[in-house]
């Protein structure tokens, strides 16, 4: 299969639906997730016969695991989502229609911390987390992703702010430093006071739901699917718009970014899902925006190896609404090649590039709490 690779700019802008942190609303309850005793081919499989890729559960026990970077020290950073809470601000601010009222709390999510044993430990917790209403399944948010600059790491908070039920903590970029962390940067406020051109009134998240995170040359690149924005932070604390990815590609739901020379940004797309509709952005670090890859299906991660083949990472490519077990990762060649080497993941959140040459993905990062509280987890995916 070949996908395209476009050069030029422009894209149909897309019906308003829920943020992304609504992308597994529909989860199929008979399906159970992938439990850390279950054999390798219940994960995901390979559908290229001649390279199939060995896939395995290399750390379980964790709470909607989302972004994941390997630290300086040879660990792997994991962002989990966590648990949610149960305090309504209903009355004290606007609230987030359709998925809302949010409740949230102050300590329900975390960041772990996976030894090359599998073995995970707390590096800290007591983050805020907020889920979405009970009709919804309860979908939650906390830390959305990780990332180092130098020995540094540094984490992105989606689950708090008022409109999530957390009224005295912004969602923000944040410095861990020991056991603990402190504000680098307030995304809720930049997000109040920065509106982009496409927003939808009837899917709007007043305090933004800020998704992936990338460190490039001393700065955080932050991408926000609901409003539709690249932005760049700097560890003074200042935020400035790299683009208003909305302006040009409308309501397309930006999920996830990779540096790569330029930024590549995937995007999610809107409900119900049309296999096939969504793509991959290349941004240059001035703003300039266009298509760049095109055939993909709901976008939450992308990856780049040593031979300049990206992979991407689809939470979900069946019809309609999001379906547990048809998650998949496809590598795409320099020459536009696309060959799928793993399906049958369960909704993924997440992937990362290894030192060791392979992929480590979050599975089972989305889902109503009582479905999926523990049953995270990070797969290891052996490429070729």
């Amino acid at each position: 299969m070949r996908i395209s690779l476009q050069s030029h700019r422009g894209a149909r802008c897309l019906m308003p639906v829920v943020c992304v942190v609504a992308a597994a609303s529909a989860c199929d309850e008979a399906s159970a997730p992938v439990g850390p005793r279950q054999t390798t081919a219940a994960i995901g499989r390979s559908v290229t016969p001649n390279a199939p890729a060995k896939i395995s559960v290399f750390a379980s026990g964790l709470d909607n695991p989302r972004g994941l970077a390997f630290g300086p020290d040879g660990f792997l950073y994991v962002a989990e989502g966590g648990t949610g809470g149960t305090t309504s601000t209903v009355g004290q601010c606007p609230q987030v229609p359709g998925v809302g009222p949010y409740t949230g709390g102050t300590t329900g999510s975390r960041i772990s911390r996976i030894s090359s044993a599998g073995v995970r430990t707390t590096v800290v917790d007591n983050l805020p987390s907020s889920s979405t209403n009970m009709m919804t399944g309860q979908l939650t948010s906390g830390v959305a992703d990780v990332a180092f600059i130098g020995n540094t790491l540094y984490g992105l908070l989606t689950g708090a702010g008022c409109s999530h039920g957390v009224a005295s903590i912004p969602n923000q970029v944040f410095r861990v430093q020991g056991n603990s962390w402190t504000t680098v940067a307030n995304l809720s406020a930049f997000y109040h006071t920065h509106p982009t051109l496409h927003e939808e009134p009837d899917d709007i998240e007043p305090d933004g739901t800020p998704y992936s995170m990338v460190a490039v040359r001393g700065d955080l690149y932050v991408v926000e699917p609901n409003h539709g924005s690249l932005d760049r932070v700097s560890l003074d604390g200042s935020i400035q718009r790299v683009v208003d990815i909305s302006a040009t590609m409308g309501h397309i739901v930006p999920t996830s970014v990779s540096y790569h020379g330029n930024f590549f940004v995937g995007n999610l797309g809107t409900f119900p899902v049309t296999p096939g509709s969504e793509k991959i952005l290349k941004i240059t670090p001035s703003g300039q925006i266009r298509p760049w890859v095109e055939g993909l299906t709901m976008v939450l991660g992308t990856a780049w190896d040593s031979r300049d083949r990206l992979y991407v990472l689809e939470s979900s490519t069946a019809a309609g609404d999001p379906t547990p077990f048809t998650g998949r990762i496809r590598r795409i060649d320099p020459s536009g090649e696309a060959t799928t080497i793993a399906d049958g993941l369960f909704l993924p959140a997440g992937m990362t590039m290894g030192p060791d040459g392979n992929l480590y993905v979050s599975n089972v990062g989305f889902g109503p709490l009582f479905l999926v509280k523990g049953q995270g987890q990070v797969v290891k995916v052996e490429i070729n």
